[in-house]
Formats: C-alpha cells, structure tokens, sequence
C-alpha cells in the first residue's frame, strides 16, 4: 500500500489525539504506587479515554484466532515482558520496569505511544537500560528529516544500543500512523536485508509510529500461551519507549509530546 501524506488538518487531528494520549499515559504512570495492580492502571486509561470520547485501539484488537481480541485497553509489560502485555491481577512490586502502551482513537485519527518506567527504587542497572532505550528514541527524532532514508536513522539506532551492550528486538517495528492504526511504511529500528527492502525516503506529512524496543541480553523473544505477551527468551528485562511524529518541511514534530524534542543524546 503507498505511504499516505497527511495535510495540515490531518496533522492537527492527530496532533490533539496525541495530546490527550500524553496525558493519559502520564496519570497512568502517577498511578504506578504501591499496591496497583496492571489492571486498575488499565482501567484508568478507559475511564480517561470515555471523559473525552476517545477508543482504545488494543481493545478487541484482532488476531488470527476467531474472538480472541486483545482483552486489555492498554499494554502493560513488565520486566522481562516486552510488549503486549495483558493487563490484569498483577501488583507491581518495587524494582519492577513497566511499560505503558497506549494506542487510541479521537475523532477517527490516531495516536500511538508508550514509556517504560521505573517502579519505586529500581536498580542502576535498570535505570541505564531506561535511559538507553529513551536515548534511542531521542536519537531517532533528533535526526529525522525530509529527504533522508529511514534506513540511515534505523542504523544509528542499532548502533547506539549495541554501543551501549544491548541487544535491538527485531520481530516488532514502528509503523505509519493517521485514521488506521497501522499504517505503511514498516518503521525498524535496525537494518538489514529485508527491512532495506522496503527502505524509504522521508517526506514532509508522513506521520511516523517510531518505537525501539531495547532488551538487556540476547535479541530473541518469545510469545507466551496467552497468544498475545511476548517476553524475552533468557528472561532478561525489556524498554519500550514511543511517539507519534509527523515529519514537517525542516524536520519533525511530536505528535504525543512536543517537549521531548529537547532532549539530547
């Protein structure tokens, strides 16, 4: 399918989906406090998205199993989850890392984004892996503009995190975002032979899921029973961080938060 190019209006949609996605993840994670459990943060965000009118895209979200949607509003991930995670009886526990994930709908154009945070006093060792993971990112929005090829910013992500002694997973990418969703183009954070080929030029009005998931050991990953979690092979911990950016005529904008563009790397 081609890349869809958004106008002014569609980006300003968007721009107000993304609003409110920030705000929505941001009382999730004022939320995350002793006894909380995965699911009462879930239902948080669908009590918030119903304030406004705004649909929870995971919800229901289809697989190949016939009436097996995805059951959550959000995906929480812990630890060594990744993504997907189902929300549900699970208290979080000091020490834990947990990633929020929130993709909605606001008036038919959407909004995408995620951050892992830090559960109470997490370890130097988990703070650093936070830190990486949200650097990649950074890196990402920092060097997107008209006219360069993904495949050059993807390179300097999986660069930056293998610098620092991680691993980049590879079964879960980015993607095009605006009235659906999921959108072209696939958006990698890595390189190789298959993602250069469908390699692309960026361009004023894409608008962009961009989304590294960062993992402490090796890069494989696995899809637990519940046909929706995946979690990392040898149990080590996960970092999700992500936005929604639309690419402008002299570089970028933060759909999902327009003040993360000044953080540096």
């Amino acid at each position: 399918m081609p890349i869809v190019l958004k106008s002014s209006r569609e980006i300003a949609m968007m721009r107000r989906a993304g609003q409110v996605a920030r705000d929505i993840l941001g009382k999730m994670r004022d939320a995350t406090v002793a006894g909380v459990t995965t699911g009462e943060l879930d239902l948080l965000a669908r009590d918030e998205l119903d304030k406004v009118g705004g649909v929870a895209m995971s919800k229901n979200y289809p697989t190949y199993k016939a009436g097996e949607g995805f059951p959550g509003y959000t995906c929480i991930s812990v630890n060594e989850e990744v993504v997907h995670g189902i929300p549900g009886k699970r208290v979080l526990r000091e020490g834990d890392l947990v990633t929020l994930d929130l993709a909605m709908s606001l008036e038919s154009y959407c909004s995408d984004t995620a951050l892992t945070v830090g559960f109470g006093k997490i370890s130097s060792a988990g703070q650093r892996l936070l830190d990486v993971t949200k650097g990649t990112l950074t890196l990402a929005i920092q060097n997107m503009k008209p006219g360069r090829r993904w495949s050059d910013i993807a390179r300097l992500m999986q660069h930056y995190v293998e610098r620092h002694g991680y691993s980049v997973v590879r079964e879960f990418v980015g993607h095009g975002i605006g009235r659906s969703m999921h959108e072209d183009p696939k958006v990698p954070n890595f390189v190789n032979f298959e993602q250069l080929r469908g390699d692309f030029l960026l361009r004023a009005g894409m608008t962009l899921a961009v989304e590294p998931m960062v993992v402490v050991g090796r890069r494989d990953v696995k899809l637990l029973k519940d046909g929706w979690t995946v979690v990392t092979e040898d149990a080590t911990r996960a970092a999700h961080f992500e936005h929604t950016i639309a690419v402008t005529a002299s570089g970028v904008e933060i759909l999902t938060d327009p003040q993360e563009v000044e953080l540096k790397v």
